[in-house]
Order: structure tokens, then sequence, then C-alpha cells
């Protein structure tokens, strides 16, 4: 597809990069002309010094011959502004990062106004993810297929855990456990592994399993399913906000820490039911006298990395709470992967992450079959669920039968809502979804798993 992203930042680069290596044609926008060249020598793109949303510069993009436009700038009205034009202009799908929570209340009006095919906000993003973590405390990521009914679920094995020295049939025979593990991280090292591959402490594992069957496997492995009663959060910005919108009717208690005595009132008025503490919350005494030590969850949230690295360190030293900590540089990943920091959310890459998805839908209906793609380890391993609407030489084969490319797992396949962990002697059909992890990459159709 061609695709035109306005904004260079961050997310913007992000997308260039994963775009770009999906194979389509991606020109850059950005009137930074620093981050225009940086862009475009690093990902091998077109790039554009300019306004994104100057008619000129568009059609200078070929906005006339385009089938997006991804909107990223830091600016709402100006994201909003540029994929007004780009409809108006060149008639394609648009995409606008807008953040502001004002326009969050009006986010259908808008969209339907302006002819948006979708419009993203960061912020709220973050917190439906930090929501879905609380829901498995085991876990340090959770992603959703087959509409909610199969999680993909990111976890370390504990030290002396009963999975330590034991191979991949283990979950099954001496479980009985119907959950598939579908990667394993070991060090620098990730392995799509067989039923024969021995497990050890440490290793970061991904388990494919419905809602109900995922708890039954973390209680018998002896991790935390005991549901979440307490959140404490540093820091009140705007995603604070979002997230304790979702936790609060669940019941769950909410204790903010904010340092502005501003923001505090205002998220008194806000959010009623919540705890608002007027605080610096790098304060220890602080922490200790609010409850640390009996809190079920800390998420520390606040707009510097080394401060909430810190915090979640802390905080895994005082208690046994789930732990949820925002980065937003990437460059020093092996380091905090290194740390145990628990959930480690960069909101970027959450941003970027839906985006995609939106990518892949749309190219569903030109040809390919998509409906998810997940980065489980990031540019080394996708999970992707293709939908089987047309007659293909995979129904009705065995599993077993098939010759699969080499680091491939078919991981799940969901008939009619029934979801099922597939063996050997199970086959695909007409109308399944089925979930596929590789590190192989560019997949878009279920018959290039095949070799």
């Amino acid at each position: 597809m061609q695709i035109i992203i306005v904004g260079c930042g961050n997310v913007g680069a992000t997308l260039t990069e994963q775009l770009s290596k999906e194979g389509h044609n991606i020109t850059a926008i950005d009137i930074d002309s620093h981050r225009v060249e940086t862009v475009a020598n690093q990902f091998d793109v077109m790039g554009i010094v300019g306004n994104g949303a100057s008619f000129s510069v568009q059609n200078e993009a070929g906005i006339g011959e385009a089938d997006l436009m991804i909107a990223v700038t830091a600016s709402d009205e100006l994201n909003m502004l540029s994929c007004l034009i780009a409809k108006k202009a060149g008639g394609c799908s648009t995409i606008a990062r807008v953040r502001n929570p004002i326009y969050n209340k009006e986010i259908a009006f808008i969209k339907e106004e302006l002819g948006l095919s979708m419009v993203i906000n960061p912020e709220y993003a973050a917190a439906c993810e930090i929501a879905r973590l609380l829901k498995f405390p085991s876990a340090i990521k959770v992603d959703t297929f087959a509409k909610g009914r199969v999680e993909l679920l990111k976890c370390k094995i504990n030290e002396g855990s009963v999975l330590h020295g034991r191979p991949l049939t283990y979950l099954s025979s001496g479980l009985h456990c119907e959950v598939l593990i579908c990667t394993v991280q070991r060090g620098g090292e990730v392995f799509i592994p067989d039923g024969n591959f021995e497990l050890q402490e440490k290793d970061v594992i991904s388990v494919v399993a419905s809602s109900r069957k995922a708890n039954d496997f973390f209680k018998k492995i002896g991790m935390t399913t005991n549901r979440i009663k307490t959140c404490m959060i540093i820091g009140g910005g705007e995603t604070t906000y979002y997230l304790a919108k979702q936790l609060l009717p669940m019941g769950i208690g909410i204790k903010i820490i904010e340092q502005s005595k501003e923001r505090c009132n205002e998220l008194s008025e806000l959010l009623p039911q919540a705890m608002i503490i007027h605080g610096d919350g790098t304060e220890r005494n602080l922490l200790q006298e609010e409850g640390l030590p009996k809190v079920h969850s800390f998420v520390s949230w606040t707009s510097m990395d080394e401060e909430n690295i810190m915090l979640s360190l802390y905080a895994k030293s005082s208690s046994k709470a789930k732990t949820i900590t925002k980065v937003h540089r990437i460059d020093y990943d092996k380091i905090i992967d290194s740390l145990d920091l628990g959930s480690v959310l960069y909101p970027k890459n959450i941003t970027a992450e839906y985006i995609l998805q939106y990518v892949r839908a749309m190219q569903n209906s030109i040809g390919s079959n998509v409906e998810t793609l997940y980065q489980i380890i990031e540019n080394k391993v996708e999970a992707l669920e293709f939908r089987v609407n047309e007659q293909s030489e995979l129904i009705g084969v065995p599993l077993k039968e098939l010759r699969l490319k080499d680091n491939l797992l078919i991981a799940c396949i969901n008939r009619k809502g029934i979801v099922i962990t597939p063996g050997g002697q199970d086959s695909i059909q007409m109308g399944d979804t089925v979930v596929v992890v590789t590190t192989n990459q560019g997949f878009n159709d279920l018959k290039d798993i095949l070799r």
C-alpha cells in the first residue's frame, strides 16, 4: 500500500520502520528536517520537509495515489487537519492521533464529521493495556485474539518453579493443563519450542490459552492468580485518569500520588471515589505511610523513565505488588529487560501496535486474511490471527501432515467460539480463525505458513 505518515517523532519512526519492513511504500512528512533525514536514511523511505496539513506538501507526497494517511504529530489539531485535507484531496483512509481528553468525549462526532477511519488516543490505549495486565497478575504482557476469547500471556518462570527442568509435554501429562507455550526467551535467545524442549527458571514464556485455562495453569505452577483489590499509581496524568475510570467500577481501591496541587484538585473532582495524595511519589517515607507494603498493584507512570524504574525496583523490594513501569526510551531495552521491573510498557509501541493492526485489517480487505497482529518479542517474533474465508490447500489436512515452515507454530484454532489447543490430529476448517506464532516476517495469507 501507499502510506503517508505525518510526524517523524517516536511513534512516526516506529510506524515507518514496521510498515516499510512489511513492504509498504512509505512517505514521511515533518517540519523538522533532521527528523525527516534520520527516518528517510534509516528506513530507506521517501522524506519530505514541510507542514503535513499543507495541500501542496501532501500533493508532493502523492496524496492522490495514497491508500492511507497516518497523522501522529504532537498536535491533535494538526493531525485532524492533515487527515481532513488528505480525505478531501485524495479520498484515502485516514488515522489521527488525538490525545486531549476534551476531544476524547467527542471521538464519535470527530470521526464522523472529519471522515476519519480511526482515532487513536495513546493515553487511553495505555490505560486499557494496564487494565488487561491487572486482570492477570502473573503476566508481564497480555494480548487477546478471537474477539477476547483467547489470551496471549507473557510471564517469567520463578526460581524453584515446578516447570524447571521439565519438557513441554509435562504441561499435559503432569499438570493436565490445556495451554500452549509458543515462545521461550532465555537470555538473548528466542526459541519456538517443540514438546521435548526443557524449560528453566528465569525463562520468559508466552502462553496461549482461554482466560479460564490460563488461570488454571497459573494456579498449578504456583503463580499469583488472586484478584487485584488495590492499586497505587504514581503520577496523575491522563493515563492515570483513564485507568482509574476503568478500575474503580471493578471495585479496585485506587490511590494516586501526584506532585501538582492543581492537578490533585482536578483529579479529586474527576475521580471522587479515588484517594488523591498530594506529594512526591519518589519519597520513601510517603510510600510507606500510604501503605506500599500491603498494596496489590503498583503503577509508576511519571514523565521520567529513571524515576519510574527506581520506583518499581523499590516497590518490588518492599511489597509483593504487581508492578507496571512506564518507559519512553527503548534504547536501553536490553538493560531494562535484565532488571526485575515486572511489566514494562512503552507508550509509543502501544500506539504503533494499534495502528499496525488497523493497517493489517485494511490489507485484509484487499487480499490479505490477517485479522490481528502482535509483536510478542519486538522485531523477533510475531503472533498473527488468520481468518479462513475461502477454500485452501490447508483445509481438512491433519496438522502433522502439513509441511510447515521452520520456526513456526500453530498456537490456537477458534471454531465458532470454541477454542482448540491444536494437536497433530486436528485440522483447519472453513470459518476458523487460526493463531500462528513465527519468527518469519511479512506473512499476509494463511498459506504463507507452508514451505
